[in-house]
């Protein structure tokens, strides 16, 4: 890099990105510490939330939703079903397919986590009128989908 080019932190661009690299890191951060009560990580959240939205899916159907690999899914279940929260039933078709489905304590419990969820995001984003809302949300769903075509 010679003297003349500009460097990355004078770009407006990169500063922003930097902006929301922290912001979604310091999100991430609030929302581990004010789960922790509930005894929930944020992936156990991301899979109940999941299956209250689309009860009975596989475990497949459900690593593919939530982006991750099915080992993921493979190593969260047990923790939930250990703590009553999720049941595993046989598919009626095909036995090899175990459908997920939320228990009461489950949806019990994940109500509890929306509201601490639901709570931060107000805090968070009262700083901001309904229209700056839904132009970072619009702005995020754009880069979201320029990084999915890579």
């Amino acid at each position: 890099m010679n003297k003349k080019q500009e460097l990355p932190w004078d770009n407006p661009r990169f500063r922003t990105w930097v902006a929301v690299a922290r912001a979604e890191k310091a999100i991430v951060r609030a929302l581990g510490k004010a789960l922790e009560p509930l005894g929930l990580k944020i992936a156990q959240l991301d899979m109940l939330m999941n299956l209250y939205r689309h009860p009975g899916q596989s475990q497949y159907d459900l690593a593919r939703r939530l982006l991750v690999g099915r080992s993921n899914i493979t190593m969260l279940l047990p923790q939930l079903e250990t703590q009553g929260l999720v049941r595993r039933e046989n598919d009626a078709k095909d036995r090899r397919i175990l459908r997920l489905y939320l228990t009461p304590d489950g949806e019990e419990r994940l109500m509890e986590a929306l509201a601490v969820y639901t709570e931060l995001i107000d805090r968070v984003m009262a700083q901001s009128t309904p229209e700056q809302c839904e132009a970072m949300g619009e702005q995020m769903r754009k880069i979201s989908e320029t990084l999915a075509q890579d």
